[in-house]
């Protein structure tokens, strides 16, 4: 269940994200709310994914998978820019999240 609570944090917490674009800084209150009460929601299911999971291991998956859905949501639905550099450095956050995981944390 530690996991499906880590899962729905990311999913809430890039929600959040997308409505802060959205609110255009807090000028569209609606999409302001909405960021509020998605990033409320992401850090209390985290408080629920780290009883079970180290802090920091939840936390830098959490970030982690959160940086890169925001960055590809992005670039595909919110026409952002793409580069090599940006590729890259999505692909090592990545394969510091997968050497998270292989490191044996359960």
């Amino acid at each position: 269940m530690k996991w499906v609570y880590l899962f729905a944090a990311i999913i809430l917490e890039v929600s959040g994200t997308v409505f802060m674009k959205l609110s255009e800084g807090f000028t569209k209150l609606g999409f302001s709310i909405l960021m509020i009460v998605f990033y409320l929601a992401s850090l209390g299911v985290l408080s629920l994914a780290i009883k079970n999971i180290d802090t920091s291991v939840a936390y830098a998956i959490w970030s982690g998978v959160g940086i890169t859905l925001i960055s590809v949501i992005g670039v595909v639905f919110l026409k952002e820019s793409i580069s090599l550099m940006k590729v890259v450095s999505i692909l090592l956050i990545m394969a510091g999240i997968i050497g998270l995981k292989l490191s044996g944390v359960e």
